[in-house]
Formats: structure tokens, C-alpha cells, sequence
């Protein structure tokens, strides 16, 4: 598990962000605790709204999280892929990570990735924010695409002054 280095997931003030969740069913003991700690991070940063949907499995996450971010300042993805024996994971985790990062570029509007790779279901409930788990998903991916909206906020004000080395 790589939970070192998190620069931590405390709530910022988000009011007036409208936050979209999409999760998974496959693995949906584990998903239905991300969605409702994403929905509790919404709800402690001040989200105005927020709309959860729910898909069949992660490929599905992409194309979800497109429609959401067509309504929704922020987009949260959550799923659960384990590794197997055959390549399907690897397929998978390519095709979710690609079709997020497609559509957070696409649409200029932050999208979380929580999707958990993992080798086992026990190193997923680790990381799927329940009491006794090491990490929290749900949470910290919804905290960072709120604060990276308020990011794109700050970086879409215009600018007074000198910029950069001029004078």
C-alpha cells in the first residue's frame, strides 16, 4: 500500500460545487462505503449538491463520469479492480484510467480517480475507508477534485500585474 506521502484530506470550503459521484457495483460491499464517504466529504466541504450514480462495473466509470461532468463541477470515480490470473486487469485498469483522464481533459473539470487496483480484497477494504482501514478513498478522492476545482477557480481569475520575469 502506498498511503505514504498523502498530503492528507482535509475538507476545504467547496459551496456552490456541485459534486458528481460514480461507482461501481462489482465488489459493492466496498463501493457502497466509498460513495457514501465521498458523499460525507461533499457534504463537510459545503458541496452545493450532490448527484450519485451508480454503473455495473469500473470500464463503465468513464462514460458516466463524462455525463456527470457535463452537470457537475466535480466528478468522483470509485470502483474496485483485483488482479487475477489473466491480463483482464490490466485491460481494465488502462481503459478506466485512460477514459478519466480523457474526460477530466476533455471537459476541463477535475475527475477523481477512486478506482482501487488492487492484488487482493483485503488490500481493497484497506483502503476503502471502513474504521479499521489505513486509507479512505472515497473521501480523500473527493477532497482533491473539490480542491482542484478551486484551483482551476484561482487559475481562471485574470491577472493584474506583471507576470512571470517582467517588470
Amino acid at each position: 500500500m502506498a498511503g505514504f506521502g498523502e498530503p492528507g484530506a482535509t475538507p476545504v470550503e467547496a459551496a456552490g460545487l456541485r459534486v458528481g459521484v460514480v461507482a461501481a457495483r462489482w465488489h459493492g460491499d466496498l463501493t457502497d462505503h466509498m460513495t457514501e464517504r465521498a458523499v460525507e466529504a461533499a457534504r463537510a466541504c459545503n458541496a452545493a449538491d450532490v448527484v450519485v450514480a451508480r454503473v455495473a462495473g469500473s470500464v463503465e466509470l468513464p462514460v458516466v463520469a463524462q455525463a456527470l461532468a457535463r452537470r457537475c463541477d466535480v466528478v468522483v470515480a470509485l470502483g474496485v479492480v483485483v488482479r487475477g490470473a489473466t491480463a483482464h486487469f490490466d485491460y481494465v485498469c488502462r481503459s478506466v484510467t485512460d477514459g478519466l483522464t480523457r474526460v477530466a481533459l476533455d471537459t476541463g473539470k477535475p475527475v477523481a480517480h477512486g478506482v482501487l487496483t488492487v492484488d487482493s480484497i483485503e488490500q481493497a477494504r484497506d483502503r476503502a475507508g471502513f474504521p479499521d482501514s489505513a486509507e479512505d478513498k472515497g473521501w480523500s478522492a473527493t477532497i482533491a477534485a473539490l480542491e482542484a476545482a478551486l484551483a482551476i477557480r484561482t487559475a481562471d481569475r485574470p491577472v493584474s500585474g506583471p507576470v512571470g520575469f517582467a517588470r
